[in-house]
């Protein structure tokens, strides 16, 4: 079952993150739309919960109220042909930033000969991506912690670690860039991509409708099988790259 509600005291990407985290904390909200423009939120529960109790998730004592919409009707059908846009518009922003990262990596890694070499490309792009996903993070580092601690299994756990991520992406796009220590740089994202992929496996498998905390809360992209692969897609560049340096 959906139903929507009007929430008030939302003035900023990471007032949403805060409110939908804490409502899907609840067991029985399998989905929140929400914004902070319309101030709307459209909420679906495998059992109907009272204003009560999703005003006792947000905070009784927060900036943020919830109340009843007393025109359900125009938000479902609005909310009905936001939820059928199509892949290409809804992952757009994803699309136009991969793009971009591959044909600078492989500009970059041309020799003068006009050929490419692999690895300087892989090395280009990685340090591309890091670069580019940490400078999102690094928005709003506060309602990307909040986002990403609704499915990583270390920011579930240890609520810093979603607000030293983006350092570490920024770190590992320095290294990968200036070429240091890359045994060590390889390794390091394997483990860390690694560990951030399992999170985002069981959050997909799991069917919730999760906010992607890739881009940080600048973008409001779905968790979906495209977030697996860019997140595998690193470990599996970063091994290659451990192994091309032991052989």
């Amino acid at each position: 079952m959906t139903h929507t509600y009007k929430i008030t005291g939302m003035t900023c990407s990471g007032c949403e993150a805060t409110v939908k985290g804490n409502l899907l904390k609840l067991s029985e909200v399998e989905s929140v739309e929400l914004s902070k423009d319309t101030g709307i939120a459209t909420i679906g529960m495998s059992k109907h919960l009272s204003v009560s109790d999703l005003q006792n998730a947000i905070g009784i004592n927060s900036k943020y109220h919830i109340s009843e919409d007393s025109n359900q009707s125009s938000v479902v059908s609005s909310q009905s042909s936001t939820e059928y846009r199509s892949w290409l518009a809804t992952y757009k922003p994803l699309i136009i930033l991969f793009s971009l990262i591959f044909s600078v990596s492989l500009i970059a890694s041309k020799k003068a000969d006009g050929t490419v070499e692999f690895t300087t490309w892989m090395r280009y792009f990685m340090a591309g991506f890091f670069l580019c996903f940490s400078y999102f993070k690094l928005i709003n580092v506060k309602a990307f912690a909040d986002s990403f601690s609704m499915y990583d299994i270390v920011a579930k756990r240890i609520k810093t670690w979603g607000f030293m991520y983006p350092f570490m992406e920024l770190a590992l796009g320095i290294l990968y860039a200036m070429n240091l220590y890359p045994l060590y740089t390889n390794i390091a994202t394997v483990a860390i991509m690694g560990v951030s992929s399992i999170g985002v496996i069981q959050s997909v498998a799991s069917k919730k409708k999760i906010q992607c905390a890739c881009l940080g809360a600048v973008f409001n992209l779905p968790m979906s099988t495209i977030t697996i692969i860019e997140d595998l897609l690193m470990v599996v560049m970063a091994g290659g790259m451990i192994w091309m340096e032991l052989k």
